[in-house]
């Protein structure tokens, strides 16, 4: 593969009039009325010839209304109007609270901007999604369950290459057995210094990291990355379960010893392992490798899709449990902020619904043998035209 170098109410008076109590005639030799009743209320019409103490017209236009009813209980509608702007308040406040709370647990350890050797800049927004097989965040109990092994450190279980701008969406399966050329690296453990070699995808990510990943698919591709975006198996489980679940149809049951996978045929509703070992697994693929980036499409396509519905978005008890497991595992780079990774699920929706493309790296050779065993051989005038039409943000060639 060539380089490229991306008011309270009132009552009326037996007789009619405004006031809760009858004028009082004096009768001679009675006793004069008890002191412990009280005095009449300045609401009281006046006696003849009095005076009234009250603003005229006020009994008219403020005790009822057009209707005649009282004012001591607001309209129904009011009430309800009231109670939307309250609840919409709150809701709002719930919103920027999580988001002031998420935007604060990012984790921005990748630098590309300190990268050397990069893909000029291109049109559009390109990102590389990674799925690793990071235990963190796991014990050793849960490796079990989830048939994860117990393999320290991290590789990749999925690179996508996803873009989007004017030209589309795309999102791009980059097999992890990909045969391509590691660009000259420096070891980060050792310090030892390495120069350019072919070897597989996953193996750029095992020596150096995110940094020599992003660098090998950018010399692979003539892409240019802007933003990278890394989830591991934790995060993934986590997610899932935070949002119910995701629903999948299955053309055949699909039942895999290595990863974990025991599936019927049909749709069905995924939690976190069943979905983590379904897009792991490989061995019952009949295109290895390329089977299985295509199924790890579908479903993050579709985990994409009901992660952005408002029946999580505003419900506090799926968003905030979906974000608090997504970011445990997330890394992402240093000028990833979060309306970045709303941008990036909104492309995998939209590609989910059709509006975009979800393609594998056009292959000559599934099973090149190589001194690093077998690999991906992609081929290099579609792979080239397919890159170039990403790099240009215009619309990629069919097939």
């Amino acid at each position: 593969m060539n380089d490229w170098t991306e008011h309270p109410g009132d009552h009326q008076a037996a007789d009619g009039r405004p006031g809760g109590r009858r004028p009082v005639s004096a009768v001679p030799g009675a006793a004069p009325p008890s002191p412990a009743v009280p005095p009449p209320s300045t609401r009281t019409a006046p006696l003849p010839g009095m005076p009234s103490p009250a603003t005229p017209g006020r009994y008219d236009q403020s005790a009822y209304d057009r209707r005649g009813q009282s004012h001591g209980r607001r309209p129904r509608r009011h009430r309800v109007a009231r109670t939307v702007a309250v609840l919409s308040a709150a809701l709002l406040l719930s919103v920027v609270g999580t988001y002031v709370w998420a935007d604060t647990r990012l984790n921005q350890e990748v630098d590309l901007g300190a990268l050397t050797g990069r893909a000029p800049l291109g049109e559009g927004t390109n990102y590389l999604v990674v799925g690793s097989d990071s235990r963190a965040g796991l014990s050793l109990q849960e490796q079990q369950d989830l048939n994860t092994g117990s393999t320290e450190g991290r590789r990749t279980d999925s690179v996508i290459l996803l873009h989007t701008g004017a030209g589309g969406t795309t999102m791009l399966s980059l097999p992890r057995d990909s045969w391509v050329t590691l660009p000259p690296y420096i070891d980060p453990d050792t310090g030892r210094r390495y120069p350019a070699t072919p070897d597989k995808l996953n193996a750029a990510f095992s020596l150096g990291g995110p940094d020599l990943l992003v660098r090998t698919v950018e010399r692979n591709t003539g892409v240019r990355i802007d933003h990278y975006a890394e989830i591991g198996f934790a995060g993934f489980v986590g997610v899932v379960d935070a949002v119910g679940g995701v629903d999948m149809c299955l053309e055949r049951a699909v039942k895999d010893k290595d990863s974990g996978a025991d599936l019927p045929r049909g749709c069905q509703t995924l939690d976190g392992a069943e979905a983590l070992a379904f897009v792991r697994q490989r061995k019952q693929e009949a295109e290895g490798d390329l089977g299985r980036t295509r199924n790890q499409q579908k479903f993050l396509a579709a985990l994409a899709q009901k992660a952005v519905t408002p029946s999580t978005l505003l419900d506090p008890t799926k968003s905030v449990p979906t974000a608090e497991a997504g970011l445990d595992t997330l890394i992402v780079d240093k000028d990833t902020e979060l309306p970045d990774l709303v941008s990036l699920f909104e492309a995998m929706r939209k590609a989910a619904s059709g509006k975009g493309s979800q393609l594998n790296v056009p292959v000559s050779n599934p099973n090149l043998r190589t001194s690093k065993g077998s690999a991906v051989q992609w081929d290099e005038r579609r792979a080239r035209a397919l890159f170039t039409a990403l790099r240009n943000d215009s619309a990629v060639p069919a097939g």
